[in-house]
């Protein structure tokens, strides 16, 4: 990816979830070890969800409370707002003037759901009463991207979209094309998510992947050699955005130390199952974007770790194994997950993972699962970092960031 000379490095990022809303309190959560799945009752049965805990809570109604328009934003939008404040506000970008394009890409995997299932539950029972007027722009997927687009006084290209759970992913791919055409000098790029209600979790039940243990020490156990033949999958709500800059070798040494990280390569892949989850046995989608990645990297160095996309499912985890396996032969990575503190956050999900892929590089450090799993990890530096994401429908994203380098 750097075969033109310049570099896209990661300035600036924000995120929200049940880890926390700051790096220091999201990396202090992570070292509590402790899943931040919880039982909750849905549609008069329990589940095992992870919810913004209390402060995160506290900033969400803050922001809804700040002008009119707010008080209908779905909290997805919500989420995303919080976290491009603090992304742009790191990367110390201001607000687009007459010389500067800033793009904003946010991918969610549902948009707006709990805004629409409410408007639609209304209908549903008094269809002849007339609708809110704003039902459709605040209950879409595209007002995600718009909304934050005008609170950070962004002028570029600004759109949203859906490729399932890879779409935090994609939304860093998107950006990263946009810069290279030419078409904006900036992007920011993420995922947010907000998929904790009842008509969603009744989804993912009658697939017959989520957790049956809601009240264990740990309901969702991703690669598990403890239950390997029982899907423990379960939700989680967050959001993950990140500021995004083309900068030229000298620039990127004179940034060193506001830089974050620097994407060296993506990869992507489709492929077709006829299975509900469009999982195939061997993760061809997953092969062909981590192979991608790899061809696509200035360094010859191997990747030290992969954060994997692993829903806790038996199918989806052994795929992405398998994979992994043709993929890097006998030279298998340090493989971790956040899935068992946070559960599955769909399109968020990859792009909290890049948060964490982050905050590892920046301090050398990594939390391995607290449960057996089917594979050993041997401890290792970690300079390079490559993140999974697969979703609904086959289609399969990866990317490799690293930690700026003299």
């Amino acid at each position: 990816m750097q075969k033109s000379g310049d570099h896209i490095a990661i300035t600036g990022m924000g995120s929200i979830s049940p880890l926390g809303y700051s790096p220091d309190e999201v990396w202090q959560s992570y070292l509590r070890r402790e899943s931040l799945l919880r039982p909750r009752t849905f549609n008069d049965e329990k589940a095992a969800v992870a919810s913004l805990q209390k402060p995160s809570e506290d900033i969400i109604k803050s922001i809804r409370l700040e002008e009119a328009y707010h008080k209908h934003l779905d909290r997805t939008v919500l989420m995303a707002m919080h976290c491009a404040r603090e992304a742009v506000e790191q990367a110390g970008w201001e607000r687009d003037d007459s010389g500067t394009r800033t793009g904003v890409n946010i991918g969610s995997s549902r948009g707006a759901t709990g805004i629409l299932e409410q408007a639609h539950d209304s209908y549903l029972r008094n269809p002849s009463q007339r609708m809110f007027p704003l039902t459709s722009p605040t209950t879409t997927l595209g007002n995600i991207s718009s909304t934050v687009a005008r609170d950070i006084g962004a002028s570029g290209p600004e759109f949203s979209h859906s490729v399932t759970c890879s779409s935090g992913l994609h939304a860093v791919f998107n950006g990263i094309a946009w810069m290279r055409a030419g078409l904006a000098d900036r992007f920011l790029v993420g995922g947010a998510e907000s998929p904790l209600t009842g008509f969603t979790v009744a989804q993912m039940k009658a697939l017959r992947i989520y957790t049956n243990d809601s009240s264990a020490e740990y309901p969702s156990r991703p690669c598990s050699s403890e239950t390997p033949l029982h899907d423990t999958m379960a939700l989680g709500e967050g959001a993950a955005l990140f500021a995004l800059e083309k900068l030229s070798p000298a620039e990127l040494k004179e940034k060193k130390r506001s830089v974050l990280g620097v994407v060296e390569s993506i990869g992507y892949g489709l492929e077709s199952s006829p299975t509900a989850t469009s999982t195939t046995e061997d993760g061809l989608a997953l092969r062909t974007a981590m192979a991608m990645a790899i061809e696509g990297t200035a360094s010859a160095d191997p990747v030290d770790m992969i954060i994997l996309h692993a829903p806790a499912t038996v199918k989806g985890d052994r795929s992405e194994l398998n994979a992994i396996e043709i993929v890097f032969g006998g030279k298998i990575p340090v493989l971790i997950s956040n899935k068992w503190y946070i559960g599955h956050t769909f399109a968020a999900s990859a792009v909290l993972s890049l948060e964490y892929a982050l905050l590892i590089l920046s301090g050398d450090d990594y939390i391995d699962f607290p449960y057996p799993v089917v594979f050993e990890n041997h401890r290792r530096p970690i300079r390079r970092i490559m993140i999974n994401a697969a979703g609904f429908g086959g289609n399969a994203a990866s990317l490799i960031v690293s930690k700026v380098t003299d």
